[in-house]
């Protein structure tokens, strides 16, 4: 059933529990300067939706949204644009205009571009990841191979000059960075050449500076099998069980859900490969009791749901398919 319609809602976001209204976030993923994001009021008790508000992305192609757990700052990231944009968030749920915005075509300051003259050939801001004291934002750029670290200033929401932390394979292009339970390890799920590296968080309530927070753990692993070609599968989502013994990762090209177990030292282990049931995975989310999957096959048509075994972290069906056209996000909100 269609709530709400706004332009290619790539990204979704949603304000954290406690908040005075609850809101939606979406970024509308147009190749336009003037692309914008969007806000709708949620209504808790139905799910439905109410564009209240809409402002510039800061850039074309916005990729990513994401709100800290205060509720007070958001953040875009502009694949195409090849910035980001901060924002303050109005009482009434809706976001200010841009706070600030930084353009990442500035190699000097956020890093030279990759080897890929085709996927590498721009700065390119995959995501904006908050860590979970809120106090520093991540940016993977798949375009530079580097990550970003800044500090958040909280009264404004402004961010300071980053710390880039550069993997070690050049061409490895970086998609989004999820936070292990614990908050000492960093999961990035790098796009080009499908992999996962972990990396440690090394962050204390004694200092906001940005320098080395972030540092190799030199551990790495592919996410598809050793015979599927390479050239022919990019990564996409990852996600981390509540828990924190499962880590889940899926292929586009490949076509397929990949299940890690993490060890006591966080590296990662391989338990199970499992079709997506469709073309594309572009997303998938854990439901709040973390038993289900859903994932979005954009290029199939429908969103398949698996079932998850707490125990063992591995996944079966698919239980149920829906039919959706180009899903490319989803979210329990």
């Amino acid at each position: 059933m269609l709530i709400a319609a706004t332009a290619r809602p790539s990204y979704l976001a949603v304000s954290p529990p406690g908040s005075s209204r609850r809101s939606l976030y979406a970024v509308n993923a147009i190749n336009d300067p003037a692309a914008t994001v969007t806000t709708f009021m949620l209504d808790p008790g139905t799910g439905n939706l109410q564009q209240t508000g809409q402002v510039p992305s800061g850039g074309a192609g916005p990729a990513y949204v994401s709100v800290d757990s205060t509720g007070h700052a958001a953040f875009v990231a502009n694949y195409m644009g090849a910035s980001i944009a901060s924002y303050r968030v109005q009482p009434d749920g809706t976001l200010s205009q841009p706070v600030e915005r930084l353009d990442f075509k500035d190699h000097q300051k956020f890093g030279a571009l990759g080897p890929n003259s085709a996927r590498q050939e721009n700065s390119h801001p995959h995501c904006v990841t908050i860590s979970p004291d809120d106090r520093f934002l991540l940016v993977c750029d798949l375009g530079t191979d580097h990550i970003s670290v800044f500090y958040i200033h909280p009264e404004t929401g402004q961010l300071s000059d980053p710390h880039l932390f550069t993997n070690e394979r050049p061409g490895s292009g970086p998609r989004h960075v999820v936070f292990h339970p614990n908050g000492r390890w960093v999961y990035c799920i790098n796009e080009i050449d499908s992999s996962i590296d972990r990396c440690l968080w090394t962050a204390t309530r004694f200092s906001n500076a940005p320098q080395g927070l972030l540092v190799n753990s030199t551990f790495s692993i592919k996410t598809i099998a050793p015979d599927f070609p390479a050239e022919k599968n990019t990564a996409a989502e990852i996600a981390i069980s509540p828990d924190g013994n499962f880590l889940y990762a899926s292929n586009r090209g490949e076509d397929s859900l990949v299940v890690f177990s993490i060890a006591k030292n966080g590296d990662l282990t391989l338990l199970q490969r499992i079709a997506c049931g469709g073309k594309t995975p572009r997303h998938f989310t854990l439901d709040p009791t973390a038993q289900w999957l859903l994932c979005g096959n954009q290029d199939s048509a429908n969103v398949r749901v698996f079932r998850r075994d707490a125990a063992t972290g591995k996944l079966s069906g698919p239980a149920q398919t829906v039919a959706l056209d180009s899903p490319l996000f989803t979210l329990f909100a």
